[in-house]
């Protein structure tokens, strides 16, 4: 492990509890108990608005990580302040963690937005044009994603496909038997069975453990599969 916990702090003034981000019911979790990680992967699952990808930010912003996604030796964009949150988030980190969050030189990591894959796939010298935004997510990955460090995503399955999906819980089993740490926030149902994950619920209750088969988004998948007109007829009537 890299990272053991994290929290955050509010300053002296007490208002700013009624706030945004502090007002959004996982961050409120962070400000009362913090969030221990257990195992390698984390997986942090929610509706849209709950606060996970507000999170997954914070923790990247937090580990001295481009906000707007890249690696712990480049930059996507120019240089910006760390969001509210971003810039109280603290860490309790295993041994490792504390050598890389002392010394630059030693701070290996990646943070995974929608346009990472693609400034990683011009790097590496394909054009745009000759593969599929999935297919380049996922030679960006095999490039990027090589060394023990602490890599943040932020729901990567976005461009992949089913198959796309399975590979990428290959890679992401690789990644962690190397020594990295996972934390990700998604929507897939695929990439949440990895064995052995840890999977956090996020939403109006703030941070819960669950176990995939608990999960309220594979609940509705399975649903959905077994009687789409079900579904369908409260959007379509």
């Amino acid at each position: 492990m890299i990272i053991e916990r994290v929290y955050a702090h509010l300053d002296a003034d007490s208002r700013e509890e009624e706030r945004w981000p502090w007002s959004v019911p996982c961050v409120r979790g962070l400000l009362a108990d913090g969030l221990r990680f257990t195992a390698p992967v984390t997986f942090l699952v929610g509706e849209n608005g709950s606060g996970k990808s507000t999170l997954v930010e914070a923790l990247a912003e937090g580990f001295g990580l481009d906000p707007y996604g890249g690696s712990h030796d480049w930059q996507y964009a120019s240089h910006r302040p760390k969001s509210v949150l971003g810039e109280r988030i603290r860490f309790d980190a295993a041994p490792r963690g504390r050598r890389m969050l002392g010394s630059w030189a030693a701070r290996k990591g990646f943070f995974l937005r929608a346009e990472t894959a693609l400034d990683a796939l011009d790097r590496e010298g394909f054009a745009p044009h000759a593969v599929s935004h999935g297919e380049g997510f996922l030679a960006a990955f095999r490039d990027k994603f090589l060394h023990p460090g602490l890599y943040v995503m932020d729901e990567p399955e976005a461009a992949l496909s089913f198959a796309s999906c399975l590979e990428l819980i290959g890679h992401l089993n690789e990644l962690v038997k190397n020594g990295a740490q996972v934390i990700c926030a998604t929507h897939s149902p695929l990439l949440t069975a990895l064995p052995g994950a840890d999977i956090i619920e996020v939403g109006e209750h703030g941070m819960r453990r669950v176990a995939w088969s608990e999960l309220a988004l594979v609940d509705h998948w399975r649903r959905y599969l077994a009687d789409p007109r079900s579904y369908l007829r409260h959007v379509l009537d």
